[in-house]
């Protein structure tokens, strides 16, 4: 058994299949992931891994089956899915994910083909787990499945403490430990035992507030969408799947390397980022804008720049997904049934008017180029500059840091 000192969860004992892998080349590999992307650009502390990330995983789910009952070689399938749940991701985590999806047809939760001949089916198979199972379970597929890849999922209770922690910031905590105390499988299901309908919308609020203040604060949905750009680019140079077994250092030495990526890298470097010409809220962007495709948007990007006469370059459409709430349809016992949160929860649909109060649709250009770009966003577009809020400071509650002005 190894014993790991954790900056959120203290001491983290690691035996059995999940000590073996370990040292595995994929499970090593994030350490040099970092969990949180580019919003190190704007809370230079959250430097942490998704190595950190997947062993607090591991040991919030191990926490969990022991309350559940499950042991033996169930549970042992279920601890390797948690310390290798976050294996598929690419460089920069989410920030490249789409990226994979695009070329590849795949999310980073879909691990079959990274698993299927490595050292980390080597030893599922010393330990007599059978490697496709465990990549079932990192799907969320089965009754224990959710626990991995679920409403209900260790990962999340996991990564807002552990996010607001190394960002400092207050709005990620959470009583992980009542919520895994509290989880029961009724019928197949993973819910919360009854009386805990406020425990749920702890989950909810902590991810509403983090969501404005750290994962889509400005200055890291820009950067991200630069990172984004640059892979974009130089994806069509070099095979998907290299791409995706890449870490954070090899990406930006590629895109250092890479002529028509090397802007984007000395920006991302030196910290010299777009910014916003444009920064529009939901009720004022038409539907199709927020449904269009990939090739639709960089058509728009090269209209927008032709018209602002700027290069394509230095335009960069960034449109969020529609609001959704998954969390929403947690599971709860009130009063001996299984009900979803939103149907007992007033607080999920006050939260749920927020995130679409907190949508925006951003328009990003070098620092001069901003007023020509609004401009021509416009006229493309056909949006009401007048009605759009540029340059304006969102959130449930406004952050006090300056950095990422």
């Amino acid at each position: 058994m190894s014993t790991i000192k954790d900056s959120v969860h203290d001491h983290i004992a690691v035996e059995g299949v999940a000590e073996a892998l370990l040292d595995t080349p994929a499970l090593q590999r994030l350490r040099r992931i970092t969990q949180l992307g580019t919003a190190s650009f704007v809370y230079p502390s959250a430097n942490h891994t998704r190595f950190e990330h997947s062993l607090g995983v591991y040991h919030l789910a191990n926490e969990a089956l022991g309350h559940l009952g499950i042991e033996g070689p169930q549970a042992e399938r279920v601890r390797a899915a948690a310390l290798l749940h976050d294996i598929g991701h690419t460089p920069f985590s989410h920030n490249t994910e789409d990226v994979l999806e695009r070329e590849a047809g795949k999310s980073h939760d879909d691990v079959h083909d990274l698993i299927r001949g490595s050292p980390v089916e080597r030893v599922l198979v010393d330990h007599d787990i059978d490697p496709d199972r465990v990549a079932d379970l990192i799907a969320g597929d089965g009754e224990l499945g959710q626990l991995v890849s679920g409403e209900l999922d260790v990962d999340r209770m996991d990564y807002l403490v552990r996010d607001a922690h190394h960002t400092g910031v207050p709005y990620g905590t959470i009583d992980h430990g009542r919520l895994v105390r509290e989880l029961r499988l009724v019928g197949g299901e993973l819910v919360l035992a009854e009386g805990n309908v406020q425990s749920a919308e702890s989950l909810l609020l902590a991810r509403a507030l983090m969501n404005p203040t750290v994962y889509s604060h400005h200055v890291a949905r820009i950067s991200k969408a630069m990172l984004r750009r640059a892979a974009d680019e130089l994806v069509s140079e070099v095979p998907v799947e290299t791409f995706r077994r890449w870490d954070d250092y090899e990406l930006m030495v590629a895109l250092r390397e890479e002529p028509a990526t090397s802007e984007y890298a000395r920006r991302l470097d030196e910290r010299d980022l777009f910014k916003r010409a444009v920064w529009a809220e939901y009720a004022d962007v038409p539907d199709e804008y927020i449904t269009a495709d990939f090739d639709q948007r960089q058509a728009w990007e090269r209209d927008i720049a032709a018209r602002a006469g700027v290069s394509p370059d230095d335009v960069i459409l960034d449109v969020p997904g529609e609001p959704s709430m998954k969390e929403s349809s947690t599971q709860v016992v009130v009063n001996g049934e299984v009900r979803e949160l939103g149907t007992q929860s007033t607080l999920v649909g006050a939260l749920q008017t927020v995130q679409r109060e907190q949508w925006r649709l951003g328009v990003y250009a070098p620092a001069d180029e901003t007023d020509a770009v609004g401009v021509a966003t416009e006229d493309v577009l056909g949006l009401d500059l007048d009605a759009l809020v540029v340059d304006v400071r969102q959130g449930i509650h406004q952050t006090l840091d300056e950095y990422g002005a």
